[in-house]
């Protein structure tokens, strides 16, 4: 039977996949994370670069940490350790096949690994890691088991650095409706809502299990409120098949970033630790 097509267009992909080129990222290596929208920041490219700075600098990044990228998409962030940070000992893990193939073909020097990243304890290796970071992808995880997988591959005195969804202090104060609402809204894009926890809790988490120098930042502002803004600017730019099914998953993404901002009822955050024990 003949396809349509915008009914190709519609075609079921990876529930984490994104078009960059929608984005504003064409290479072939390309970003797909919400990026750091600060004032300096004249692109998508150079605002995924800033989100990815942050947390290497959070982590204190050398060019000697033996390096473990958690969830690294297309591959860009894999080029960023590389030229800007002189990482040569890097590996990666993440789950779409397409991804993987792609990496493999420009990346030869990296050693990828296509399974979940709370499936780290099945890595064969002969050495643990220096520095475990994830952009923008953790808190599509249980904080505990994200932890637990982490620590089977990190040094001691290792050093981890990722992005995560808290509760404002508010949250609880909600009426169990208001609350469920959430719920949903959360579930679309893949976070469980009851998995998540205040600032405070995922702090006092985090040392339960051996981490100490735990630093968490509130960036709600200039990544959940910035990509909204950048998106809604392309969107008057630019006009697109409103009917593609990745073009509108980046609008669906902006429009919960710009909801969950404004509410405040949740925050995006940045945390830095080293491992103790």
């Amino acid at each position: 039977m003949k396809q349509w097509p915008w009914f190709k267009s519609l075609r079921i992909k990876h529930k984490y996949a994104i078009n960059s080129q929608y984005l504003g990222d064409n290479r072939i290596l390309a970003w797909s994370n919400l990026g750091y929208w600060d004032q300096y920041c004249t692109s998508y490219v150079q605002a995924c670069g800033h989100l990815a700075d942050r947390l290497a600098k959070a982590v204190h990044l050398c060019a000697y940490d033996r390096l473990l990228d958690l969830g690294c998409g297309q591959g860009a962030s894999l080029v960023h350790w590389q030229k800007q940070y002189q990482i040569h000992d890097l590996s990666a893990v993440e789950l779409q096949t397409a991804c993987i193939q792609q990496i493999q073909q420009y990346l030869d020097s990296v050693h990828l690994y296509q399974i979940s990243f709370l499936q780290l304890d099945q890595l064969d290796l002969t050495e643990k890691f220096d520095v475990v970071l994830c952009i923008d992808a953790a808190y599509h995880s249980p904080l505990a088991l994200f932890l637990d997988a982490i620590l089977s591959v990190l040094n001691i005195n290792g050093r981890i650095g990722f992005h995560y969804l808290v509760l404002s202090d508010q949250f609880q104060q909600l009426s169990q409706l208001k609350q469920q609402y959430y719920r949903y809204l959360l579930r679309a894009v893949d976070v469980d809502l009851d998995q998540l926890g205040t600032r405070c809790a995922i702090q006092q988490r985090m040392y339960d299990m051996g981490f100490r120098q735990v630093e968490i930042t509130d960036i709600s502002q200039p990544v959940l409120a910035g990509f909204a803004q950048y998106i809604q600017q392309i969107k008057s730019e630019k006009q697109h098949n409103r009917l593609n099914i990745d073009y509108l998953k980046i609008t669906m993404t902006a429009h919960l970033c710009q909801l969950l901002y404004r509410q405040g009822m949740l925050r995006y955050v940045e945390v830095a630790a080293q491992r103790q024990t």
